[in-house]
């Protein structure tokens, strides 16, 4: 069995498609939901599931091994970040060498780096005219959304959409696609 750990910062749609994607396959379990935020709408929705979930303070992520020593309980085979917005501190990456994977709403580098998430993505995309916007799921490294691509997919940009259309294009490929690459990533499908 395969054990995922997923990081999430807010509402949790995407922790709760990747739960609902896998929770009949008998090769996967979802070990914990860690989240940096005590308010965060994932808590509610782990605690509708009935998944494991934690939270932690900046203190525990980036001054002590805490969060460290949680993750090593669990023994995850893939660490997904799934709406996380901090960097993840080097210990974190040395001890999971390319098995943290992160999904980022543009088609990177373009709109990659502190500051670039959700709506912030989709209105840079808008206010640049672009013609097409997409995700890049790709692994963690110690820079804001340079890590290796494992895939890009592609959605158009009309001069029709406004960052909320954006948003809700990009939203149905991370839900589509996303747990497809982690089933891949572990060898399950």
């Amino acid at each position: 069995m395969k054990n995922i750990v997923l990081f999430a910062s807010g509402s949790g749609s995407n922790v709760e498609n990747i739960v609902r994607y896998f929770q009949d396959n008998s090769k996967i379990n979802i070990s914990a939901v860690l989240s940096n935020k005590k308010d965060a709408k994932v808590l509610d929705r782990c605690n509708n599931l009935k998944i494991n979930a934690l939270y932690f303070n900046r203190n525990a992520f980036y001054a002590t091994e805490c969060v460290l020593d949680i993750l090593k309980t669990f023994n995850p085979d893939l660490i997904v970040l799934a709406g996380f917005l901090w960097k993840i501190p080097e210990n974190l990456i040395a001890a999971f060498p390319d098995k943290i994977v992160n999904i980022h709403p543009a088609l990177l580098p373009k709109y990659g780096g502190k500051g670039m998430y959700g709506n912030n993505v989709h209105e840079a995309v808008r206010a640049n005219n672009e013609t097409e916007t997409g995700i890049t799921i790709h692994y963690v490294n110690e820079n804001y959304d340079e890590g290796a691509v494992i895939r890009q997919v592609k959605t158009s940009v009309s001069a029709d959409d406004t960052p909320e259309s954006i948003a809700r294009k990009v939203h149905e490929l991370e839900y589509e696609y996303f747990p497809k690459v982690i089933a891949q990533l572990l060898e399950v499908e």
